[in-house]
């Protein structure tokens, strides 16, 4: 990829719309605004134009925008045209611009210029996508918050609190003859302590924005007719999946991803669980059980009124994958009477029990147990309210912000530099290799903005992206 190509790309979704938009960027976009719309547009001012082909034809007529560089999206020439949003339009506007030199812009390459040129740093571009992609209004809030640079200013921030920790360190590696030993100093002790808090709370954050981002895959299963498909209807709000009395009426996975309390939840209602000679329900038994291999928890279901001592679960338990962690959902309490408890004391004994995400139960252990009435809706916000604990989501002070697993990763290497910085510290003393700590420390947060990033990484990342973005 070279900078000095003029690149161009449909802006609008593909499909009908009243409006279409295509985008360019690049050195040739003023030659190329001049040939199709007759003149070069005014900067910054909406203009009328007709968008005209090789025989002075008007392919369509619409509004024309041009930013002149380096007041642009990309820090460069930019020329959007907008017209009518056919297919057919879209790509006859496109395929004239290639022909007066442009190229066809690749996923994210727009965003990907816009960081080269320094218009915004890569927690940024990566917020962009995340924007796009939200799945929740508190999703939309936590990209805007990285698109207008809040991750950004956190985490130059905390580089900056290891710079000067490291300044200090290497002042006292520089001068050893002074009588005073720097690095013995209690105040260099209480910086380390605020760059551990500071890291703590960045990171903390950044949790909560992936949560966001990704979510949590929720597999429902258990034997048929235990409720499976009543529970997941209960949890999406609406009758998504077919419900009858007719044991095997769900064969294949039936998918819904709905929000609690802004955090995304990816429900996948699967096929009974139980030995059958059908060929269709066998095959729809081994895609839930594929299912169940990949997801964050599952929630099996148990008929509490036909099973109160849960046996499905222990005749299953076998053949379910040891390191997906379980809740027993005991379904149709109200004909089984077993809501005794008030829902706060049930989500107490919940929380009690083991079973987070990540942790495999041993095999002695019993999973967490809730009664709930898909029917009535009993017990539901009980349910919602462990799953939100599984996940660890909960509200920080200030607002999450969009990160993602890379994100995590720099953060956690810094975390780990820094403490063992601090080690090296109080049991050897040993300046240099403080100073080295630090300094990793210091690149790995320099990756989370693009400061210090590879171009196989960069490529990853942009990747990603939409095409005309």
């Amino acid at each position: 990829m070279t900078r000095t190509d003029t690149i161009v790309a449909a802006a609008t979704p593909p499909g009908r719309g009243g409006i279409g938009i295509v985008r360019l960027s690049g050195p040739k976009v003023p030659e190329i605004a001049a040939v199709m719309l007759s003149e070069l547009p005014r900067p910054r001012q909406v203009t009328f134009a007709r968008f005209l082909d090789a025989s002075r034809e008007p392919i369509d007529a619409g509004l024309a925008l041009f930013f002149p560089a380096p007041a642009s999206y990309t820090g460069e020439h930019v020329l959007e045209l907008h017209g009518h949003g056919g297919p057919l339009v879209i790509e006859a506007l496109v395929t004239r611009v290639l022909e007066l030199g442009a190229r066809r812009a690749q996923a994210g390459e727009f965003t990907q210029r816009a960081f080269l040129n320094d218009k915004l740093d890569l927690a940024q571009a990566e917020a962009i996508a995340d924007l796009i992609d939200a799945g929740s209004r508190e999703a939309v809030r936590a990209a805007m918050r990285s698109l207008q640079g809040e991750f950004s200013a956190m985490v130059r921030g905390l580089t900056e609190a290891v710079i000067d920790l490291r300044t200090y360190v290497e002042a006292a590696i520089d001068f050893p003859e002074e009588e005073i030993d720097f690095l013995a100093d209690r105040e260099l002790l209480e910086r380390f302590q605020a760059v551990r808090e500071h890291l703590k709370g960045v990171l903390e954050s950044a949790r909560q924005g992936r949560l966001l981002h990704d979510g949590m895959t929720v597999v429902i299963a258990g034997r048929p007719n235990a409720g499976k498909s009543s529970l997941l209807n209960r949890l999406a709000g609406y009758d998504a999946a077919i419900v009858t009395p007719i044991p095997g009426t769900t064969r294949d996975v039936v998918r819904e991803r709905i929000a609690i309390d802004g955090m995304p939840l990816h429900v996948l209602d699967t096929a009974g669980l139980r030995h059958a000679g059908d060929p269709v329900e066998e095959e729809g038994m081994r895609r839930a059980r594929a299912e169940i291999e990949r997801a964050d928890r599952v929630l099996f279901v148990i008929d509490a009124a036909e099973d109160p001592s849960a046996a499905a679960w222990r005749e299953e338990r076998a053949r379910l994958p040891a390191d997906v962690p379980v809740t027993l959902v005991l379904n149709k309490c109200d004909i089984a009477g077993s809501l005794e408890k008030s829902p706060a004391a049930i989500f107490q004994t919940v929380a009690s029990l083991p079973g987070a995400k990540g942790a495999a139960l041993a095999p002695c252990a019993e999973p967490p147990r809730l009664h709930v009435s898909a029917l009535t809706g009993a017990g539901i916000e009980v349910l919602r309210g462990h799953l939100k604990g599984c996940m660890g989501f909960q509200t920080v002070e200030g607002g999450a912000i969009s990160a993602r697993l890379r994100h995590l990763e720099s953060l956690a290497r810094a975390r780990g530099h820094v403490e063992e910085a601090e080690r090296q510290l109080t049991e050897r003393r040993a300046g240099e290799l403080v100073a080295e700590e630090l300094r990793a420390a210091q690149t790995a947060l320099n990756e989370i903005t693009g400061e210090f990033t590879s171009d196989d990484l960069l490529g990853r990342i942009f990747a990603g992206f939409c095409i005309g973005k």
